[in-house]
């Protein structure tokens, strides 16, 4: 059974950054292609950035410019480096592989940017 546990959000202010990270309780990001999703309140989650295993990354256009995305194989581990945070990216930050297994979603981490 593959855990995957994220952290690294927070209270941040308009034009803030904040690092998120998702470990998996085994050796598991190396064969898969992983993203980061995002949850608003009332809105339905949505891919906001995904890695392949060589690397190639792709955003979403309201991230794009602002968010990036990397892993690190060795530590079964995937980060999502937030810039210049905007109070719509307020939500509930997850990450699972792209596309989604119903299984893996974790409890995810609250991200709320506000003055």
């Amino acid at each position: 059974q593959v855990q995957l546990v994220e952290s690294g959000g927070g209270l941040v202010q308009p034009g803030g950054s904040l690092r998120l990270s998702c470990a998996a309780s085994r050796r598991f990001f190396s064969i898969y292609v992983m993203g980061w999703y995002a949850q608003a309140p009332g809105k339905q989650r949505e891919l906001v950035a995904s890695i392949a295993t060589g690397g190639n990354t792709n955003y979403a256009d309201s991230v794009k410019g602002r968010f990036t995305i990397s892993r690190d194989n060795a530590k079964n581990t995937v980060y999502l480096q937030m810039d210049s945070l905007k109070p719509e990216d307020t939500a509930v930050y997850y990450c699972n592989t792209a596309p989604a297994n119903y299984n893996y979603w974790g409890q995810g981490t609250q991200v709320t940017v506000s003055s």
